[in-house]
């Protein structure tokens, strides 16, 4: 019954693409943040710490607004691949971007959208490849070009974990068109929630065999990252996107994810003192106007449902 009910996508208000494109700043921030904790815990470990503090946050929130943890039989079935997905996806992330830099990283994940555009063609009905959609992410990922030729502080060449991080996108592009089929009977914590609990121990368990040493030193930079990873990306920004992606379109939503390259690449100038070029500000725009193609339209918004029955 599930995999049935969005025939109908919904188009984002102005208020709705504000906070679409808010979360994605977030996102592209977290890629800093997850090279900062690395300082200080292995790649393995601090997944685990992460999501077992974030599953504990969602956890508490949804028990205080007396939201419903239940969920049926065919429903822990999708929930346990949902949750092989999450673990097999943020474990070659994690991996990938402790073997080359926070700036390449994030560029490699913007190959997503183009996965999402494939896959939601052909599993996800009423939303098929257009020629708004397909010129609106040529110019985002135009945008993100930009970027990525710009090598002047990079080292030349495709490293080992651009390779890996490459691996986890697909995987990526995946989870999210399967949530898209999968969410319409789902709280939207639900699938968030889960997946969490479900993977949080063998990233933990993982960390203590692979990584050469789990817990660092940890510094005030260190636990800022942590916390920010933990409660500000993956407790909220999770759940929040969650619901965007119950009630929008699957390749709209990823139209945002061009917004990542460009925060990360900014708040790294600014965090890392990495340096900021001419061709940041041309993807801006490149990414901008993707963003205003994908999203322009001429008849009436439909209303979105109440927040809090979708959460």
């Amino acid at each position: 019954m599930e995999d049935n009910q969005f025939t109908k996508i919904r188009e984002p208000g102005l208020a709705a693409i504000l906070s679409m494109a808010g979360l994605c700043v977030l996102f592209g921030a977290n890629s800093v943040a997850i090279k900062t904790s690395l300082a200080g815990f292995g790649p393995f470990t601090v997944a685990g710490v992460r999501f077992s503090i974030a599953a504990v946050v969602i956890a508490l929130w949804a028990r205080v607004t007396k939201r419903p943890f239940k969920v049926n039989g065919r429903q822990w079935l999708h929930l346990g691949l949902l949750s092989v997905i999450f673990l097999v996806q943020l474990s070659l992330f994690y991996h990938g971007l402790s073997l080359t830099y926070a700036s390449r990283g994030i560029l490699v994940v913007n190959f997503q959208p183009f996965v999402v555009l494939i896959l939601a063609h052909f599993f996800i009905a009423g939303d098929p490849i257009t020629k708004k959609k397909v010129a609106g992410l040529i110019l985002g990922f135009s945008g993100v070009l930009c970027v990525l030729l710009d090598t002047s502080d990079m080292v030349a060449g495709l490293r080992t974990g651009d390779v890996i991080i490459f691996a986890a996108t697909v995987l990526w592009g995946t989870n999210t068109v399967y949530v898209k089929r999968i969410i319409s009977g789902f709280r939207a914590f639900q699938v968030v929630l889960y997946p969490m609990v479900f993977s949080a121990p063998f990233f933990l368990l993982a960390g203590a065999i692979w990584d050469p040493e789990p817990i660092g030193h940890i510094t005030p930079a260190v636990a800022a990252a942590l916390f920010y990873q933990s409660i500000v990306t993956a407790a909220f920004g999770f759940v929040a996107w969650s619901f965007f992606l119950k009630i929008y379109g699957a390749v709209t939503t990823q139209s945002f994810t061009f917004i990542m390259p460009i925060s990360g690449v900014l708040l790294g100038g600014f965090i890392l003192g990495e340096p900021l070029t001419g061709n940041i500000l041309v993807a801006m725009v490149l990414i901008g106007t993707g963003i205003v193609v994908v999203n322009f339209r001429r008849k009436k918004v439909i209303p979105a449902v109440q927040i809090s029955r979708n959460l």
